[in-house]
């Protein structure tokens, strides 16, 4: 059963940041991939920080990302773009594009843009945010490796497929970030490295009948055989899992069919990740008074955590709320990091001529396998 350390800011992002130049990555590069690692593990998304870097050490090696690839944009106008990613990381296509989004709502009141040919490019919410830090309403959404079953089948036909919204609001922006499934690939892998058993509802085995197996259910998404995890709303129609199915259909259609890119199945296959991105920013002063629309968006919100409370509840959220409280903890209490997360990342070091201690000093993690040795 492994354990959660915990670590300063400050430590990885050091340690991001060297790492990912050690991959041939630029300074400037750098710095958005690490920012967008580790804006998910002060946001409190685990599965989508730390614990990634290894798996994109991995994809460079296989040469599912390139490294010095660049965005192109091969479709414009004045509210819209498609780019293709050429297969180089997610975060600097999505960074990319969601720039190019911004510009064109500040232009034209909307900016789409949808991707191609893409990568892993951490969580939704870190592009929506972009948007939110000019004023603007953001959009991100992502296809990935088919993981969720459909309702009624027995085989992983789309993504985790997340949607996230962001908006200016006060005392906290709206920040909205979820996956179409009931969890992400990356809880499953957490919950494996934990030794734990999965709740009931999360996922499915090769059969299509429900699974507590984590092992069992990567291995099966990993080689295309049957089972994986359920749309929101489980399995069947009576608890909602076709609005799960739906939602994730949606994130195809701006990121996928737009694009005219690689849908969920057919990502992860021949030597191409194939995935693929979907962005919008829209400009709230192309609808008036943008300081009145946030004024009037906030008013909504406080009315929302002071309405009646169901009994034994001291409290009701909106979105973001708990982000923010997120960030509060881990900047005086650090950054949590599952233990085994730690002795991949001593390996890593080991491999790429990095010290180890200079991040981490005396802490030593789990007893370190092979995983850079050998068929690495």
């Amino acid at each position: 059963m492994g354990n959660v350390v915990k670590f300063k800011y400050e430590q990885l992002d050091q340690l991001l940041l060297d790492a990912f130049m050690k991959f041939g990555f630029s300074e400037k590069d750098s710095k958005i991939i690490r920012d967008v690692l580790l804006m998910s593990d002060m946001y409190g998304i685990q599965s989508h920080g730390m614990q990634r870097l290894v798996r994109y050490h991995k994809g460079i090696e296989k040469g599912t990302i390139k490294v010095d690839a660049q965005p192109e944009v091969v479709f414009e106008t004045p509210v819209s773009a498609v780019i293709d990613g050429h297969d180089g990381m997610g975060q600097l296509n999505g960074h990319y594009a969601m720039e190019l989004a911004i510009k064109k709502a500040k232009e034209s009141g909307v900016g789409i843009v949808s991707v191609r040919n893409s990568n892993h490019y951490g969580i939704a919410g870190y592009y929506a945010n972009m948007a939110v830090e000019e004023g603007l309403i953001g959009f991100s959404c992502t296809n990935s490796e088919a993981i969720m079953v459909p309702t009624y089948a027995r085989k992983a036909m789309l993504g985790s497929n997340p949607q996230a919204w962001a908006a200016p609001a006060e005392p906290y922006n709206f920040f909205f970030d979820a996956s179409t499934t009931v969890v992400t690939r990356g809880k499953l892998e957490m919950y494996n490295k934990l030794g734990k058993q999965l709740p009931d509802g999360w996922a499915l085995n090769k059969d299509g009948n429900p699974s507590t197996d984590a092992a069992d259910v990567l291995k099966n998404i990993s080689a295309h055989v049957g089972g994986g995890i359920m749309p929101l709303g489980g399995n069947t129609e009576q608890l909602g899992s076709h609005k799960g199915y739906g939602n994730g259909m949606v994130v195809e259609l701006f990121a996928a069919i737009l694009s005219m890119g690689g849908t969920s199945n057919h990502c992860m296959k021949d030597g191409k990740s194939n995935i693929c991105h979907g962005f919008m920013a829209i400009n709230p002063a192309f609808f008036g008074d943008a300081d009145a629309i946030k004024k009037h968006f906030s008013t909504f919100l406080t009315e929302l955590r002071e309405a009646p409370k169901a009994e034994g509840e001291p409290r009701i959220y909106t979105h973001g709320e708990k982000e923010v409280e997120a960030v509060k903890d881990r900047e005086e209490n650090g950054i949590p990091v599952i233990d085994k997360t730690m002795t991949e990342v001593y390996e890593l070091c080991e491999y790429l001529g990095l010290d180890f201690s200079k991040y981490f000093g005396d802490y030593k993690p789990p007893v370190a396998g092979d995983m850079f040795t050998g068929n690495y």
